[in-house]
């Protein structure tokens, strides 16, 4: 029995040798004497040395941080523009296989492709669309790596930074909105107020008496505040038919 010790051991140091260890977020790609000869699910996978090797390809999201990129948009504005891309690998053999580095051939693609977007599009709209630019982004990118056994996620758009007087000019311009935005609602306020005085007007007119019942109603209004002085001025013409009312009245 003890002769067989040493070889037990031997086939236990061969095995540990040739274990290798895919984690459940991972794929490993192997070769058998530098051909491609399968996938290695996650798990202990046993490995020839030497005439097998393995690459293996982590198979979780990942975010890529696209640097700074300047670009000039459709009306010759320059800004500056970063970005973030979210993909995975779906086909861990063509992300070994048909691309050098697929991390770096991504991070490329994507600065380039933004270079380009960015110019087809003037600035107001990179402002006011950029969910739309973002998903123009991801479609063009998604379909190019495709190739390469990559699926984009998506894009968002981090941040777009403009020249100083090119900032000045947009909050001047913003100013001026908001200024003609009040003066509009004045103006309707004032449209509607002057509308509706003239229907009061129009009833009070055909009222027998109302008009004068305002005016009554006004002095009574104005006399309540003792610190206001009041003067009604009364036509000449009716002071002098009141005189006479009076005279006749003694007699």
């Amino acid at each position: 029995m003890q002769q067989f010790i040493p070889y037990l051991i031997a086939v236990v140091a061969l095995v540990i040798v040739c274990l290798r260890q895919i984690n459940q977020y991972e794929r490993g790609v192997r070769f058998t004497m530098g051909k491609f000869s399968g996938i290695m699910d996650p798990g202990w996978r046993l490995l020839v040395p030497v005439f097998q090797t393995y690459r293996k390809v982590d198979m979780r999201i990942k975010a890529v941080d696209v640097p700074d990129q300047k670009a000039i948009t459709r009306d010759n504005v320059s800004v500056t523009v970063n970005a973030v891309i979210y993909y995975k690998v779906f086909s861990a053999e063509k992300a070994v296989i048909e691309v050098e580095d697929f991390r770096y051939a991504i991070s490329q693609y994507a600065q380039t492709t933004m270079r380009n977007i960015v110019g087809e599009v003037t600035l107001d709209e990179l402002l006011s669309k950029r969910d739309q630019i973002a998903e123009r982004i991801r479609e063009i990118v998604d379909k190019e790596t495709d190739a390469w056994g990559l699926k984009v996620n998506g894009v968002e758009l981090k941040d777009v930074s403009l020249p100083p007087e090119m900032e000045r000019v947009i909050a001047k311009q913003a100013e001026a909105e908001r200024e003609k935005r009040a003066v509009i609602i004045n103006a309707e306020g004032e449209l509607a107020s002057a509308e509706k005085m003239a229907q009061a007007a129009k009833m009070l007119s055909d009222v027998p008496g109302g008009l004068h019942l305002r005016t009554l109603r006004a002095i009574n209004d104005m006399s309540s505040d003792k610190s206001n002085t009041v003067v009604f001025v009364t036509p000449v013409e009716v002071l002098k038919a009141l005189e006479g009312f009076v005279k006749k009245t003694e007699k």
